[in-house]
């Protein structure tokens, strides 16, 4: 599935929809440079699943928690770009979390595929317009089911 978002504001409400589809041991992996809109994504997951705490990007301490809101799923959010490798992502310790939380990886294409039996990747590229090009790919279970309920007009 591809799509576009106009603004930041747009990837973070695109982010906010896809939270209605998000369930307990989701693992989502976001690709794309600085700037892409990973966090901003992020950020509309955390407030569509009404979790607590400000979403901000997890660089300096890789790994940030939060607490469940109204849904009931906590969120995990990982930054894996100062990571070196599959046994720093390990020494995090998440898979005793990622079962019963919605996991979100920023950088983690390449290295966090292993913390589920599926996930969705998605990749964002800022265009220079500042839309955002938004890539999702179903990596097994049931995504593609589930994307295929994603709200039309999720992106603008």
């Amino acid at each position: 599935m591809r799509l576009t978002t106009t603004t930041a504001e747009d990837t973070h409400e695109f982010g906010k929809r896809l939270a209605g589809l998000l369930q307990a041991g989701d693992l989502i992996i976001l690709t794309g440079p600085l700037g892409a809109g990973k966090t901003a994504l992020t950020q509309g997951i955390g407030e569509g699943l009404d979790v607590s705490g400000r979403i901000t990007s997890p660089t300096f301490i890789i790994a940030r928690s939060h607490r469940p809101g109204a849904a009931g799923l906590p969120l995990i959010h990982v930054d894996a770009y100062r990571l070196g490798g599959l046994d720093e992502l390990d020494d995090l310790d998440l898979d005793t979390d990622v079962a019963r939380s919605v996991t979100v990886v920023e950088w983690g294409a390449g290295l966090a595929e292993h913390l589920g039996e599926s996930h969705l990747e998605i990749t964002l590229a800022r265009n220079s317009d500042d839309s955002r090009d938004v890539e999702l790919i179903a990596r097994g279970g049931d995504w593609a089911e589930r994307l295929s309920r994603l709200p039309v007009g999720a992106a603008c």
